[in-house]
């Protein structure tokens, strides 16, 4: 019965998925953003009770990967997708534009399934990657999922979704952008902890502080500052040549 609970969870977490995909393409972004963060509470606990119930298996870990790709993939694509679909809706482009150009204007949403194919491809390369037990390379889909969800629910309670079209032009680079750290070769820490002591946690304990601070201060938006702050962090780290996994290493 116990090598079923992993598992399950796993489905769990498939379900938060496609449940948040579904709202957010009926433009309820805070119920997808919630969706996503019971994805990843699933996601958390599959693998931990795998681990410690010791029953690990390749189904499990395909199936893991499958999952994240509906809830931290296809999700936040469609939560971009639904986002400029209401941005470039024809109500909202300029009057006296050309018919060919609102009809061009109109496929323009559908370059947010890229996030879906990208991240995809960043599970499939974590899942064969040896370098990343300790870190990460490139960003992780979770977080790419949560900034999203995060950007969404922000400009939906802000209104600046019925402003106009201009919207879509940081949006569609930001999708671009974010498809590109997926796969790129940037290391990334990760908050894995086998020790508690100060000595080299310094940037996972500098991160949770001044995370926790853009959480209290930025509401909904926080979310989404927190995760650029984990990839300049991640970057400066790299500039430093400090070691992400210093903690790791000394204990090994």
């Amino acid at each position: 019965m116990k090598k079923h609970i992993p598992n399950t969870l796993t489905c769990c977490n498939l379900i938060s998925g496609c449940i948040a995909t579904m709202l957010a393409l009926q433009g309820c972004y805070i119920g997808a953003f919630i969706a996503i963060v019971v994805g990843a509470v699933f996601d958390f606990f599959d693998g931990f009770s795998a681990r410690l119930l010791h029953v690990s298996s390749n189904i499990g870990k395909e199936l893991d990967s499958l999952a994240d790709d509906i809830t931290f993939g296809f999700a936040p694509a469609a939560i971009v997708f639904s986002l400029l679909r209401q941005i470039l809706e024809p109500a909202h482009l300029p009057q006296g534009l050309a018919d060919e150009a609102t009809l061009v204007l109109t496929y323009v949403p559908y370059v947010a399934f890229l996030i879906a194919a990208f991240s995809a491809l960043r599970l499939a390369k974590f899942n064969l990657d040896e370098r990343q037990t300790t870190s990460f390379i490139g960003l992780p889909t979770p977080a790419n999922a949560l900034f999203w969800a995060s950007v969404s629910v922000s400009l939906d309670h802000s209104g600046w979704l019925d402003e106009g079209p201009w919207l879509a032009l940081l949006i569609v680079p930001g999708a671009l952008l974010a498809c590109w750290l997926l796969v790129a070769e940037i290391p990334m820490f990760a908050l894995k902890f086998k020790s508690f002591k100060l000595q080299g946690n310094e940037l996972r304990y500098g991160f949770i502080l001044c995370s926790a601070a853009l959480l209290a201060t930025l509401g909904w938006l926080g979310f989404a500052a927190v995760i650029v702050l984990y990839i300049f962090m991640s970057v400066m780290n790299n500039m430093l040549g400090t070691k992400v996994a210093d903690s790791d290493e000394d204990e090994d």
